[in-house]
């Protein structure tokens, strides 16, 4: 029965909860006794709040009996990434700076996730490398890694996490989960010294579309704290996901535009195609045109490195990743024309994909150019014989995404010959979240990709 709860879908266990068929404090003791199990062999689970965790089962068992059950996500455990401040729990951010940093409030996303009932590449210095469940010597993706890998091993049914060139999709990929960034201003992020930020989103991850939908509607909706936050409220992601999609016209693109794309990636995701066509989609091949799509995200990248480690140069340089360092660096280096111009590039690009998008109401590409890869190789620096310039050029399938605002959601699409996952991306139109998730629901039932366990979690 332990494992059968830390496998059943969010909706089930929540059902299930209400209904009294089995107590918050037997959810959250079976998903317990799954981390003590599973996460010493793949290191997702950071900071443990064990006793904290059964002693809200407690209360919640207690208010179920009185009839005072709250929220949609009632008694269900969740994963918060150490990139969230969580009130009186250490969060670190994955730096050796903030080691012991315990936040004295929680972040906006972490507030909603427990009013809703909730309990309350992956490597850094601190705690070391998160592993791949699917092969333990790759990598999961990152930064995002840790709640990929602990819904991927029935660790947690849902986990939130955040994206800016494609922590979220990038993880959900190489691990066989989903991984939602959301359009700008939808869930809004606080605390923030960027408040006016478009890079940078929270968002959800699952196991499934419908508990994607679930996370997300009581993540969205406004909150004055945010200046960009979308007004609609978040509730309208609760309804029915069913959609004919006959005649609905899709673009398909191999590689954006000529990206390199490792050949088992494109293996395995030219396989799908035609589990759209049987949807009743017209897919045709093509994509926008997402010339400067890289040099405006880099320089936007660049620019909120250095309003953020700026200050920490000086006196932290040794605590801090090279990589960090680097960026930091380029973002002080930095001219107004450069920035200017590259705000320019950013309009153009968008109204290109924007009127592209209106021809095709959804785009299909690789949600990560290579399958999971060493966990030793601290990022891709090639791939088919192409020499990538930077650290983050292997994502640029993700990050050129990122630019132009549209919501993407990562999707279980299948494994390669040696049985790594790999993740399809589907793009929609402008803050079109509900549309995607619709479209992600037709290709998951029709497929059940996401059915399949890492063997480490049995």
């Amino acid at each position: 029965m332990s494992r059968e709860l830390c496998f059943s879908t969010a909706i089930e266990l929540a059902r299930r909860i209400r209904s009294r068929e089995v107590s918050v404090t037997e959810v959250v003791q079976a998903h317990l006794a799954q981390i003590e199990r599973v996460n010493p062999k793949v290191n997702a689970i950071v900071t443990l709040t064990a006793e904290r965790a059964l002693a809200e089962a407690r209360e919640k068992d207690a208010a179920l009996a009185r009839g005072a059950a709250a929220g949609p996500l009632f008694g269900l455990p969740v994963a918060h990434k150490d990139l969230v401040p969580t009130r009186g729990i250490r969060t670190t951010y994955g730096s050796r700076i903030y080691r012991d940093h315990v936040p004295d409030q929680d972040a906006l996303l972490v507030e909603r996730l427990r009013g809703a009932g909730a309990s309350s590449q992956t490597f850094n210095e601190v705690f070391g490398r998160t592993l791949n469940p699917y092969d333990l010597a790759k990598t999961c993706g990152g930064s995002s890694g840790g709640a990929a890998v602990a819904l991927a091993c029935g660790m947690v049914p849902i986990a939130d996490g955040s994206d800016t060139g494609g922590s979220l999709r990038n993880p959900a990929s190489f691990c066989n989960v989903l991984g939602l960034r959301g359009a700008v201003g939808r869930v809004p992020p606080w605390p923030t010294d960027a408040p006016w930020g478009t890079l940078h989103v929270p968002g959800a991850m699952a196991r499934t579309v419908a508990d994607l939908a679930l996370m997300l509607s009581v993540m969205a909706g406004p909150d004055r704290r945010s200046p960009i936050a979308i007004a609609e409220p978040g509730d309208r992601f609760r309804g029915d996901l069913g959609r004919d999609f006959k005649g609905v016209r899709i673009a398909w693109s191999r590689d954006l535009g000529g990206l390199p794309v490792d050949r088992r990636v494109t293996k395995v995701l030219d396989g799908q195609r035609a589990t759209f066509e049987a949807l009743g989609c017209h897919v045709e091949d093509g994509e926008p045109d997402f010339t400067d799509a890289r040099h405006v995200f880099q320089v936007q990248r660049a620019l909120s490195f250095a309003a953020r480690y700026g200050p920490l140069l000086a006196q932290h340089r040794h605590q801090m990743k090279d990589t960090v360092i680097w960026n930091t660096e380029e973002g002080l280096q930095l001219t107004a024309r450069e920035i200017g111009e590259a705000e320019v590039q950013r309009a153009r690009l968008y109204h290109r994909v924007r009127e592209f998008m209106e021809r095709h109401e959804f785009l299909l590409i690789p949600a990560a150019q290579v399958p999971p890869f060493d966990v030793s190789q601290p990022y891709v620096t090639e791939i088919n014989g192409t020499r990538l310039p930077t650290y983050i050029d292997w994502m640029r399938v993700c990050s050129d995404i990122t630019v132009t605002g549209l919501p993407a959601l990562s999707i279980p699409a299948g494994f390669t010959d040696d049985g790594l996952p790999v993740g399809l991306q589907i793009v929609g139109r402008h803050q079109d979240e509900w549309g995607v998730l619709q479209l992600a629901h037709a290709f998951e039932r029709a497929t059940g990709f996401h059915r399949r366990r890492p063997p480490v979690a049995d």
